[in-house]
């Protein structure tokens, strides 16, 4: 094998390989609010800013970051990127001003779309068209992994070394990508840049705003009821704390399952796999419901639930990747903002029911969620279908 097969080959698994240090250092600190908190000497609320300002710049910055980056030779881009987070960590590991770690977390948060959008971006293009859902799982593996092992793998370190030894756990990950990247990835020059008036141009696309309601809601669905989880399932089901954390790595593990098979579904059977993943959804949340009580059976349940939202991430970028295809840079920063978008907004909804009428009504929130997450994804489906029609009539009159 040629050195340059090679890089090639090593490409997606690299690039899988940074999503999970970029969302490591995004999602790590879930387990450390507390010890934040004691650290700065802030409050508690104060110390979740370290999360929320993360997912707030991610939001904002998500279609405008990969643009402006989006001229220059991608490998140098993914370098700077991971330098920064390299950066940010380290600043974060010994500074004692919680001011400063906050602006840290911002600046990192700012460039997150950029690395991640890229990634979708790169491994897409690495492959036959046909076989581009499937080299997206694999990057949405690194996304998962990053939630799933991040948050505990942060945590325990946090807790059994220090805060300091946690901020440095991220910035080693994200250095040993720098270093894989320097020597593997090869330069990568842009050749063809669609200007930003271009790529705005599929705002345009009712189809492109259809893709968004999808992805909005149907993350809202489901990550608005998981926010609420833990309790759920102590409140409801009498878990322990021992049980929900097993429960919680049989989720993280089923979602990289289910990764896996929505990459396989897509690239088979697309509009069946987006149209039917809602309906699922709907149904496990309230299978769970009626079966929480019953320890053994919810976590079969759970176990399901783990695969089913691990495949919603690649259905929303598959709708926003065909809605705007003539666009990657952008449509991979939108999926990133919106999925954002939605993870807030669905929590807000499920804590509105929560504190309305206690902690079940979070299915009502969520099968709310669902609902119009279904009605979005096959409106999109048919625009896309009518989309497609339409660009080969002219081929078909022709012939």
């Amino acid at each position: 094998m040629t050195a340059s097969a090679w890089r090639q080959r090593l490409l997606v698994p690299l690039l899988a390989l940074g999503v999970f240090a970029i969302i490591n250092t995004e999602m790590g600190v879930v387990g450390m609010v507390p010890l934040i908190s004691e650290y700065f000497g802030v409050s508690i609320p104060a110390a979740g800013w370290s999360v929320t300002i993360f997912a707030l710049v991610i939001t904002g910055a998500g279609p405008v970051m990969p643009l402006l980056l989006a001229r220059f030779n991608r490998k140098y881009v993914l370098l700077l990127v991971l330098a920064l987070f390299v950066l940010c960590c380290l600043i974060a590991a010994f500074t004692t001003s919680f001011a400063l770690m906050l602006g840290t977390r911002a600046l990192a948060a700012l460039f997150h779309p950029v690395y991640v959008g890229l990634a979708f971006t790169l491994a897409a293009q690495s492959v036959a068209p046909e076989a581009r859902p499937k080299a997206i799982a694999h990057i949405f593996i690194g996304v998962s992994a990053g939630m799933v092992l991040g948050v505990p793998a942060a945590s325990y370190i946090a807790h059994e070394l220090s805060y300091n030894a946690a901020m440095l756990f991220f910035a080693l990950t994200n250095g040993v990508v720098l270093l894989l990247t320097f020597i593997i990835v090869p330069s990568m020059a842009v050749t063809e840049v669609l200007s930003y008036g271009a790529q705005l141009k599929v705002l345009q696309r009712r189809v492109v705003w259809l893709a968004l309601g999808a992805t909005i809601f149907t993350n809202g669905s489901t990550f608005g009821f998981f926010s609420y989880f833990a309790d759920f399932m102590e409140t409801l089901g009498g878990f322990s704390g021992a049980q929900v954390s097993f429960a919680l790595c049989l989720y993280g593990g089923a979602n990289l399952v289910g990764n896996v098979l929505a990459g396989h579904l897509l690239a088979s059977r697309p509009k069946l796999t987006v149209s039917l993943t809602p309906v699922l959804v709907a149904t496990i949340i309230v299978t769970l419901y009626l079966t929480i009580a019953y320890q053994l059976t919810a976590m079969g349940v759970i176990v399901v639930f783990g695969v089913i939202n691990g495949m919603i991430g690649n259905n929303c970028q598959y709708l926003l990747g065909k809605a705007a295809s003539d666009a990657p840079d952008l449509a991979n920063g939108l999926f990133l903002s919106s999925a954002n978008l939605g993870t807030a907004l669905g929590t807000a909804l499920c804590g509105l029911f929560i504190g309305a009428w206690g902690i079940a009504a979070a299915v009502s929130g969520a099968l709310i969620m669902v609902a119009v997450s279904l009605l979005m994804n096959l409106l999109t489906l048919k625009a896309l279908s009518s989309r497609q029609s339409r660009a080969v009539s002219p081929l078909a009159q022709t012939c």
